[in-house]
């Protein structure tokens, strides 16, 4: 696509990028609400069914699915620019935000103001959550079918412990099944509040799928995936810990399936109990870093190389040795994604049109109604109450809150957030810079 048919001008889908990656807080759920708002509801750069078919596509893919949306916009927009433009924006507050976060934290320890500070941003993201599931399950869940496969996934994910991967190929193959029967999913047109989008669909980026496109870009990919790597092996030892991590976290990159949480839950038991880069405790300290700073929750891998290298220095200062360890985490981590969206995008797009598909893709969708209800659940959980129980008997597996340990502070500001999102319609920014005051004293006056 050449510079003069973008009807979005790089320059002006920049700033937009740029914008949205200041309020990519609450995990995918949260982002994925943004985005909606920012670029369908309020720009109108893309249509709704647009932007449901490319979510469907990356929530079936390894890694974040909400920085891969981003990429797979940019790239609708802008093509090959705006995919790097969308996607590294994405990304980059978080990663300065986890870096300055994470020389604090190895400098100071635990501080008052720190605590006092996530005690009011763990429950704001509660509610950003709930109004993401809200926005996407009415624009989403267009049908019955739809609503049946999303309270299915739920329950599959919340009571019965299925994993991740599970819920969404049962789902697509129940889209794909009902589609075959010829049962609606959808109404003709989704719920979509405004005028047509600025950008029709037919004038979206989009270029023929071909073997020398796709060997081109997996053979760049590649290299500069494991370039850095190969420069740390030679530079600092094949031994060393960032030859570790980058192996380590680049191949964890290609099997995330299963959303943030299932990834990490692996990460931490790689990480503290067969390298020992940080401790138990730390490990939850940092998926804390990651849940109230802006970009992915996988984030937090930066936060566990940080402490690993910089225990493990070897030749290099230990400060020194952090951030180069959490750079080269954090580029084995996301450039994976990148290479799904431009090698798929171009073949995903030409089958947009096959009936098959869509009834596929669009059980998927239905699912991820179900996945943001889970997370909205497990930030409820291990945000209002102080401890937790586990129920696990034939198939069941669920997990409820011990009643005795609620905790009244958060839950306090998380009704404050709730009004503050539903009422007075603030924006993300605004609530989070509310609520942490509100944590702040609340922390110091009980």
């Amino acid at each position: 696509m050449d510079r003069s048919r973008d009807v979005v001008s790089l320059r002006e889908a920049t700033k937009a990028w740029f914008l949205i990656s200041l309020q990519t807080f609450g995990g995918p759920a949260g982002q994925i609400a943004v985005m909606q708002r920012t670029l369908v509801d309020e720009r109108r750069w893309i249509g709704q069914q647009r932007f449901l078919f490319a979510l469907s596509y990356c929530t079936l893919l390894p890694g974040p699915e909400a920085q891969q949306l981003a990429t797979y916009v940019g790239w609708l927009l802008n093509g090959v620019r705006g995919a790097l433009v969308a996607g590294t924006l994405f990304v980059l507050p978080g990663v300065v935000a986890i870096l300055a976060l994470s020389g604090i934290y190895v400098a100071y320890g635990e501080t008052g103001v720190v605590t006092a500070v996530f005690l009011g941003l763990a429950p704001a993201v509660i509610a950003i959550v709930v109004q993401a599931l809200w926005r996407v399950a009415r624009r989403g869940l267009t049908g019955p079918a739809m609503w049946v496969i999303a309270l299915a996934s739920f329950v599959a994910l919340t009571l019965l412990g299925v994993p991740f991967p599970l819920v969404i190929g049962a789902a697509a193959v129940a889209g794909w099944l009902v589609g075959r029967r010829g049962v609606p999913l959808a109404r003709a047109v989704a719920p979509d509040d405004g005028p047509p989008p600025l950008v029709a669909d037919d004038a979206l980026h989009h270029e023929p799928p071909s073997p020398r496109r796709t060997a081109l870009i997996l053979v760049l990919g590649l290299l500069a995936w494991s370039l850095p790597v190969a420069l740390a092996a030679v530079l600092l030892g094949a031994n060393s810990v960032y030859v570790d991590q980058g192996l380590f976290f680049g191949g964890t990159a290609l099997i995330t399936f299963g959303g943030a949480y299932a990834a990490l839950a692996f990460v931490a038991q790689q990480a503290v109990n067969v390298y020992g880069w940080l401790a138990p405790g730390e490990m939850i300290r940092g998926m804390a870093l990651a849940e109230t700073t802006p970009g992915p929750l996988i984030m937090v891998v930066q936060f566990v190389a940080f402490l690993g290298a910089y225990r493990d220095p070897g030749v290099l200062d230990p400060w020194v040795a952090g951030i180069v360890a959490s750079l080269l985490t954090t580029w084995v981590t996301f450039v994976p994604s990148f290479l799904f969206i431009l090698l798929g995008a171009p073949y995903v797009e030409r089958l947009r049109g096959n009936r098959s598909l869509a009834a596929a893709l669009a059980g998927i969708t239905a699912a991820v109604v179900g996945v943001i209800a889970n997370l909205a659940l497990f930030f409820a959980l291990h945000t209002l109450f102080g401890s937790t129980g586990r129920v696990t008997t034939g198939p069941l597996d669920l997990e409820y809150p011990h009643l005795d340990s609620v905790q009244w502070a958060p839950l306090a500001i998380t009704g404050l957030a709730c009004f503050l999102v539903f009422r007075l319609r603030w924006s993300v920014l605004r609530v989070l810079g509310v609520c942490a005051l509100a944590g702040i004293v609340a922390h110091y006056a009980f």
